[in-house]
């Protein structure tokens, strides 16, 4: 986040502080969904547990997610973005504490459960209080701070999951939970609300103090006057048919439409994948947590490019170049599988499963999350990002739960190659369909939106 800091600005400061706090969710959310990779080892051995009821364990958190991304929307807009995230850190801490102490694998079950709900408010409300406090010259960076602070999450869950394994101590995997879930509610307490929930809210003079707090002279002035005219289309009370309104119905169908391809691109899937295939190159291949760290890395590394760029050469083309780096991954790795390259065979799999990771992680990783908190008008701003996120926690759950199965049944080689279609047709629908927001203000960014999906350009918009 140095970018933000460069010209040494207090009102800077001031964003990237008030910005860190709110990414802690990103943190815990990170933590909380990679921690099971390596408890698991130890809790399937201690509740003796069948494979079904392993997967239990781990598919529960995608749907607890579902359902708090859903919830997340109304709580965001009735009690603002604040207190939806003071909320979330307590029931993060309720999870982890429910896990710590579990008695039976009932109880475990139900702690994950509570832990996916609060995962599923994190990954839709965060990215909206950071796109609403910051001004648009600095959004994208400091909302894609926010998954790079989940990828860290994963790789600390991670390395806590190595230093415990030894001891097969699973319930100290999930209580280190307590910590970053305690610090989200330490930190937004001091926090502010965003100021375009104070405007809507009749509450106009503390959201300006907060807009001049963080940005001054024309950038001030643009964030304003944009409150202004959403307090004209706002109305009172977000409901969820609101998303289906003719002004929000392009971009609902552009941010549902993202979520699936996320899922549907093969992320999840090369993931659950990925250990048998490192098992081939002989790298720790035996160790599956110590390849987890080798794959948080990378996706750290690459996530730290993408925010570095995502405001200066914009979300389009990171998308676009993201895509086609995965559907050539994908390619190539569903061919390891059905050309003889003898030795380097293996070498060949860790290289495309690695460049596939990168090459998520510097677009479609972190840019639909951002795009999800810029695109809806803004009656439907915070309803529309929950209904994305609820979407994308449920592809992911039927991803997780399929791919084996198709797998089995088409073989490994046509099941990359189908990823790699669905990320080429992805390709086709961002060019057609996504509009470019770096650096625009929310209502041009809507107007865009709008035109895009009638087929007309934008009055005055630049051709992206």
């Amino acid at each position: 986040m140095n970018a933000l800091l460069k010209s040494g600005d207090p009102r800077r400061r001031k964003l990237l502080r008030w910005g860190s706090a709110a990414t802690v969710g990103g943190f815990v959310f990170g933590y909380e969904l990679a921690v099971i990779s390596g408890a698991l080892l130890s809790i399937r051995r201690d509740f003796d547990l069948s494979a079904f009821e392993q997967g239990a364990l781990v598919g529960i958190l995608p749907l607890g997610a579902m359902v708090g991304g859903l919830l997340a929307g109304r709580l965001a807009d009735g009690l603002g973005r604040r207190r939806t995230l003071l909320i979330d850190a307590v029931v993060f801490m309720a999870g982890a504490l429910t896990a710590v102490i579990a008695p039976s694998y009932g109880v475990l079950l139900l702690a994950r459960a509570v832990t996916g709900v609060a995962v599923g408010a994190a990954s839709s409300t965060v990215p909206l209080y950071l796109s609403e406090i910051s001004p648009a010259s600095t959004r994208g960076r400091l909302v894609s701070f926010n998954q790079l602070m989940v990828t860290v999450g994963i790789v600390a869950a991670y390395c806590v999951n190595l230093a415990f394994a030894s001891a097969g101590d699973w319930r100290a995997m999930f209580a280190v939970g307590l910590l970053p879930a305690a610090a989200l509610l330490v930190s937004m307490a001091r926090a502010p609300e965003t100021p375009a929930w104070l405007h809507a809210h009749g509450r106009a003079d503390e959201a300006e103090q907060i807009v001049r707090a963080v940005a001054d002279g024309d950038e001030a002035e643009s964030m304003l006057a944009g409150f202004r005219d959403s307090l004209r289309e706002q109305g009172a009370g977000a409901r969820l048919r609101d998303v289906l309104t003719v002004s929000a119905r392009p971009a609902l169908v552009v941010g549902l439409t993202l979520a699936v391809l996320q899922q549907f691109s093969g992320i999840n899937a090369v993931i659950y994948y990925a250990p048998s295939i490192m098992e081939q190159t002989g790298l720790s291949a035996s160790n599956s947590i110590l390849y987890s760290v080798i794959v948080g890395l990378v996706n750290v590394a690459a996530t730290v490019i993408a925010i570095r760029f995502v405001d200066r050469a914009g979300r389009r083309p990171l998308l676009i170049a993201s895509l086609a780096g995965m559907s050539a991954s994908l390619a190539l790795l569903g061919l390891t599988f059905t050309l003889p390259f003898g030795s380097a065979e293996s070498w060949l799999a860790l290289l495309c499963l690695l460049g596939y990771i990168a090459a998520f992680a510097i677009g479609l990783g972190p840019i639909f999350w951002l795009l999800i908190a810029e695109i809806f008008p803004p009656r439907a701003r915070a309803t529309g990002a929950s209904v994305a996120t609820a979407t994308n926690w449920f592809t992911n759950f039927a991803i997780g739960l399929a791919f084996l199965p198709v797998a089995a049944a088409i073989g490994e080689a046509a099941t990359f190659w189908i990823f790699a279609g669905v990320c080429a047709v992805a390709i086709a629908f961002v060019s057609r369909y996504v509009p470019e927001t770096k650096g625009r203000s929310f209502a041009e960014i809507q107007s865009d939106v709008r035109h895009r999906w009638h087929g007309v350009p934008a009055e005055g918009a630049a051709a992206y």
